[in-house]
């Protein structure tokens, strides 16, 4: 005779708990919500194609147009030079605020204060004009001979004189996101490569700049599309070549204003689109084990030995009463 006690809610003839009939939560605010945004881009759709004084035909006609091709090219080539240059700056500024040296320090300091603190269009201004302030670039002796002489209109074109002045003043603000890149790595790691022998170099690139590219990419990504889109300022220079002012040009010409402002949102929304693609990989690489949203891939083999080690069978009530022949034992 057994004489053990059924625990509550459990019966000889039914040992499995009840399943609960959750019943999930309303949430009518979001519905409404949504309509509403499902409404507004409906008329927003229905305005764009009915609406004639977009001239939609003159889009299609200039949308591939010889000449604003062209402007997309010279709009990419000063984007990747500028952040090339810049990330180099960068990246150097970062180390130097970084270093024990305190002229190092100050002089990171000075750069990031003065280009970060004065607009982009005036020091576009100033690159423009730098031949004004110095028609001459020589070479020599101090109070001696001149042993080479250029010209700087014909050394800083206005082309070049666009990248410098985008690169410079890009560099003041990812410096201060390398910077915050660094200095979110934990000190405690780079003391641990230090004991194991590391010399400063390879635990920077070994050890630091791994995880601190997690930091990095986004805000790099996000400063890459500005710079995209602060191309369209090097009229100051003046460089006209890039793409906003191919698409003005055009719209002089033809007195259709709109149309051609909607061929440049076009083109730089399918650059910007293609760039964040490209962020998002970076950033799914970098994140890996670290961001949730990343997918780790397991082992099949090491899955499969840890699903032979845990027992198959259901968890038992270990107070339930035994039941049937066993009962009888």
């Amino acid at each position: 005779m057994s004489l053990t006690a059924n625990p509550p809610g459990i019966t000889h003839s039914d040992t499995s708990p009840e399943l609960i009939k959750a019943i999930p939560v309303r949430h009518p605010g979001r519905w409404v919500g949504a309509a509403i945004i499902v409404l507004v881009a409906a008329v927003g759709i229905q305005s764009l194609a009915t609406n004639p004084n977009f001239h939609w035909d003159t889009f299609g006609l200039y949308v591939l147009d010889e000449n604003v091709i062209r402007g997309v090219g010279w709009t990419l080539l000063l984007t990747v030079l500028s952040m090339a240059i810049a990330v180099t700056l960068a990246i150097l500024l970062a180390f130097m605020r970084q270093s024990e040296n305190p002229i190092y320090r100050w002089s990171s300091w000075f750069w990031v204060w003065f280009f970060r603190g004065t607009p982009v269009y005036t020091q576009l201004i100033f690159w423009g004009l730098v031949a004004v302030l110095y028609p001459k670039i020589t070479l020599g002796l101090p109070f001696g001979p001149e042993l080479l002489s250029l010209t700087t209109q014909d050394l800083l074109n206005a082309f070049w004189a666009a990248v410098l002045g985008l690169a410079l003043n890009e560099s003041a603000y990812l410096a201060e996101i390398f910077r915050a890149g660094l200095k979110s790595v934990d000190k405690g790691q780079i003391e641990a490569a230090e004991a194991l022998g590391m010399r400063g170099t390879k635990i920077m690139w070994r050890i630091v700049l791994p995880q601190a590219m997690r930091i990095i990419v986004p805000p790099t990504g996000n400063e890459t599309i500005g710079m995209l889109k602060t191309t369209s300022l090097v009229l100051a220079v003046p460089f006209t070549l890039d793409l906003t002012f191919v698409t003005n040009t055009l719209a002089n010409r033809s007195y259709l204003p709109i149309p051609l402002l909607i061929v440049a949102a076009f083109w730089y929304l399918v650059v910007t689109s293609i760039l964040m693609v490209g962020q998002h990989f970076i950033e799914k690489h970098y994140g890996k084990g670290v961001d949730i949203s990343t997918r780790i891939t397991v082992n099949p083999a090491a899955l499969q030995a840890a699903g032979a080690s845990v027992n198959p069978d259901p968890i038992k009530t270990p107070n339930a009463a035994p039941t049937g022949e066993e009962g009888g034992r």
